[in-house]
């Protein structure tokens, strides 16, 4: 972590800009927020099963609009 010191007459303010460029010059703070919001990525075969899942969906929405069943919000 940075080891900063307020400095004698700064007001609490400049320390805190201070310390919040100091964070993001040595790119912690991105490295923070990656961690927190991790995601493990989809392996290929959950790719084809979402794409395949969304084609699907949508044959049914389509089909419910032209039917007259769903109200076209387009």
């Amino acid at each position: 972590m940075a080891d900063l010191k307020r400095k004698k007459g700064e007001s609490f303010e400049a320390f805190l800009r201070r310390f919040k460029s100091s964070l993001k010059n040595n790119k912690r703070l991105d490295s923070f927020k990656k961690k927190r919001t991790y995601s493990k990525e989809k392996t290929s075969v959950q790719l084809k099963k979402s794409a395949l899942a969304r084609l699907e969906l949508g044959k049914k929405f389509e089909y419910l609009r032209k039917t007259g069943k769903l109200k076209d919000t387009r």
